[in-house]
């Protein structure tokens, strides 16, 4: 399911655009990466996409369609959304919660079925929080609760996936373990957009990259066009080293001390 967005201009109050013109596309089976400093409309991008954000100007399209010809409950079943932060109001297991992706199917008021059983169990699993599932969501760990909340969106079994830092608060092992498990994701058809801090498993994992700088295109395409030192430097404001890696060839992307010479 493509996710694309052309021209797209969000304003939050009388300064200079959230989004300025931002075009993009994420073809079906791909692995999309939007990069970009603090400030430099990430976010801002994923609501546009999900028809959250009010648009100035431009249009986000989900499957060809314009996003808000798209029904509540018929995006809920297509899209699954992980969105920064999120709080929780009321005591929930983390096999509750996980549960709540299959709403779009079944209701908040009716039993799951088999199918809606087979898919959460198959999500807890995936995302390394089945021995967690009889837990309240309240006493877990930040990257456990980041976690959970994955494995609520693959419940859905969406088309695609649109997730705003999802491995933020995770250890090495499971950065990893998600990563690979999007990437495997995509393989298999799913269209994912990562929103991301992390150049490195970006240019490891990803299709094709958007570079957002104040709310502007900076550059986008393959990770090898877009990791460059010159690029990331100028649009950081920092020096970041790039070098291909030794058995892959994708880009391996790290930040340098001010002086220190780069050695792409």
């Amino acid at each position: 399911m493509r996710i694309e967005a052309d021209g797209l201009e969000v304003r939050y109050g009388s300064g200079r655009p959230a989004l300025d013109g931002v075009s993009m596309g994420a073809a079906e089976g791909s692995l999309f990466a939007v990069l970009g400093p603090n400030g430099s409309g990430k976010s801002t991008l994923m609501r546009a996409l999900l028809g959250v954000t009010p648009l100035v100007s431009g249009t986000a399209r989900l499957g060809g369609r314009p996003i808000g010809e798209w029904r509540r409950g018929e995006l809920a079943r297509a899209v699954g959304a992980v969105a920064q932060t999120e709080s929780i109001a009321f005591p929930l297991t983390v096999r509750e919660l996980v549960g709540m992706g299959r709403y779009p199917y079944i209701g908040a008021l009716s039993s799951q079925r088999d199918a809606d059983r087979i898919a959460v169990n198959r999500a807890l699993e995936a995302c390394d929080v089945a021995d967690l599932s009889d837990r309240d969501v309240t006493t877990l760990s930040g990257g456990e609760f980041q976690r959970t909340r994955i494995a609520r969106a693959l419940a859905q079994e969406p088309g695609a996936l649109v997730l705003d830092e999802p491995t933020a608060s995770l250890d090495i092992r499971h950065q990893m373990a998600i990563l690979e498990l999007l990437r495997r994701s995509a393989d298999d058809g799913m269209t994912v957009v990562l929103i991301t801090h992390s150049l490195d498993l970006a240019g490891q994992f990803s299709d094709r990259v958007l570079l957002l700088d104040e709310g502007r295109v900076a550059a986008e395409g393959p990770p090898v066009d877009v990791l460059r030192e010159d690029v990331l430097s100028d649009v950081y404001g920092w020096p970041i080293s790039v070098v291909p890696d030794p058995d892959t060839g994708a880009p391996r992307v790290a930040p340098m001390r001010r002086g220190t010479r780069t050695v792409g």
